[in-house]
């Protein structure tokens, strides 16, 4: 249970916060005039803020709420997959991809990842396909709304389904409005309060060096020897270095296909802001990324995983660990950045996933229809109308993940974000690496990973050589990206067919 004086406090705290972001969202309003400025921005920002607001969503609430959580339940091995494997990979792989999907990004002037791959390979089916399959991205608006709803429980001492429906309505609410161009400027503001809270987590250890590092993992090993341990045989995630590094780095790579994270580049209006943008986005990232490292602190503080006799959810670790562990004046900006956190990535889901659903679902069918004119007048309406359903979907499904976690929301959300890129992590890579990339090469490729992904992790399919299975959504997303890429070399090398290149990508190639 929070203190009273922080419960108060928190009160005061969470009011002036979501006073400061309604302040940016009437601002970014009255410069959204139209769907496209609520896609894509109509103001420009500097490559600083951008790079911020990147940070800010890759690294959410499943970074500083969740992610710890699994650290503190499996030790050492957590890290070396969650602040090592997976983060060097995905900068990387942000570096390349950014580039190239800004460049054809911007010639098929594409606002979402639907109508990238449409215009891209001149498929309206394979675009609508993608657009479907863009609703899976709403087990990760799953996920923060509950990281959000634990957070906020815990410091305002109030029920969790409350907790829960004032996150929706205020989010969804605010985000009917402003899009990209208050997105950024929340963001930003978003991304400076997580890098001060991130220094405040990897700091409130200290304490436990005080024998130096081998004191700090006799402390650990005191709890259970697996926790110092590079693999961890009790945990479905980190059994071998298969999962911990191969799978992770492959999950990295592709992990950036999705859609609020590469469309963030088309908020920058010049080509020379790239670069700048990318090294501010990629080092905050990995400071980020290793805020996980605090579940090591959460375990010495917490050895048994339970306070005042009752176990604690696996969810619910990192707000426990703020509320017991801190200062009311240190936990009040701590909330502030876990709130940040999850504030920051649910804001792109939200905006992106309406735009899909409206844009590259909702108009296609309208145009079959005679409401199609009343329906092109009125987009930034309906727009609103559909995240409105998208947040009453929201609050049913977040519900049943808190009464009902598999371990944790983590996995819920990883099962359904690893199936969305690894659908796309091929289309994209060819679509920008390789001109006359064969469509029916790619779209197999994505039916291929859609498949193999869920069949593996329903399936719990075991893979040979490693003690990996499907029940790791990672495992089983690496698997379906590598036979994606295997599909799609051979259906191109068979068939040397290739795509009807858009008029404006032939030309960016075209031999001087």
């Amino acid at each position: 249970m929070a203190s009273d004086n922080l419960v108060i406090a928190g009160w005061i705290l969470i009011g002036l916060y979501a006073s400061a972001i309604l302040y940016f969202v009437i601002r970014g309003a009255r410069q959204t005039k139209s769907l496209d400025d609520y896609a894509t921005g109509s103001v420009i920002f500097s490559p600083v803020a951008v790079g911020l607001s990147l940070a800010a969503s890759i690294t959410s609430a499943a970074t500083f709420i969740i992610n710890p959580g699994f650290v503190a339940l499996y030790g050492l091995s957590g890290v070396l997959s969650m602040a090592i494997s997976l983060p060097i990979a995905a900068v990387v792989s942000l570096v390349v991809l950014t580039k190239g999907f800004r460049k054809h990004g911007n010639l098929v002037k594409a606002q979402t990842m639907a109508q990238w791959i449409e215009r891209r390979y001149n498929s309206k089916a394979y675009g609508f396909f993608f657009a479907i399959l863009s609703m899976l991205l709403l087990t990760f608006i799953v996920l923060i709304c509950v990281g959000l709803t634990k957070v906020i429980s815990s410091t305002l001492n109030i029920p969790e389904f409350y907790a829960l429906l004032g996150v929706v309505i205020f989010v969804f609410g605010y985000m009917m409005f402003g899009g990209a161009n208050s997105m950024v400027y929340t963001n930003t503001i978003q991304a400076v309060i997580m890098v001060v809270v991130a220094f405040i987590l990897l700091g409130s250890g200290y304490e436990h060096f005080s024998n130096g590092v081998h004191g700090f993992l006799d402390k650990l090993s005191s709890i259970d020897p697996k926790l110092i341990q590079t693999t961890n045989d009790s945990s479905f995630l980190f059994r071998d270095y298969f999962e911990i590094i191969v799978t992770q780095v492959i999950v990295g790579i592709a992990i950036i296909c999705q859609p609020h994270i590469l469309t963030k580049s088309l908020l920058l209006k010049k080509e020379e802001d790239v670069n700048k943008y990318l090294w501010v986005g990629g080092s905050v990232q990995m400071l980020f990324f290793l805020v996980v490292i605090t579940g090591l602190f959460i375990r010495i503080s917490f050895p048994d995983l339970t306070t005042g006799g009752e176990a604690i959810p696996m969810d619910g670790l990192v707000s426990k660990y703020v509320v017991q562990e801190f200062p009311v004046y240190v936990g009040l900006i701590v909330v502030m950045g876990l709130l940040s956190a999850g504030l920051s990535t649910l804001e792109g889901l939200i905006q992106s996933l309406s735009t899909t659903i409206t844009q590259d679902i909702l108009k296609p069918i309208a145009a079959q229809s005679a409401f199609f004119e009343r329906f092109d007048n009125n987009q930034v309406l309906i727009n609103k109308l559909v995240i409105v359903v998208l947040g009453i979907v929201s609050v049913f499904v977040s519900w049943d993940q808190i009464v009902n976690p598999k371990l944790s929301v983590g996995i819920f959300a990883q099962n359904g974000v690893y199936a969305y890129f690894s659908a796309a992590f091929i289309p994209i890579l060819f679509g920008m690496f390789y001109t006359r990339a064969s469509r029916t090469a790619v779209f197999a490729a994505s039916i291929v990973a859609v498949v193999t992904h869920f069949s593996m992790y329903y399936g719990q399919l075991s893979i040979p050589f490693t003690k990996a299975t499907g029940e790791n959504p990672g495992v089983a997303a690496a698997t379906a990206i590598v036979l994606s890429v295997l599909t799609a070399f051979l259906i191109s090398t068979l068939t040397k067919k290739s795509a009807v290149i858009p008029s404006s990508v032939k030309e960016e190639h075209k031999p001087e």
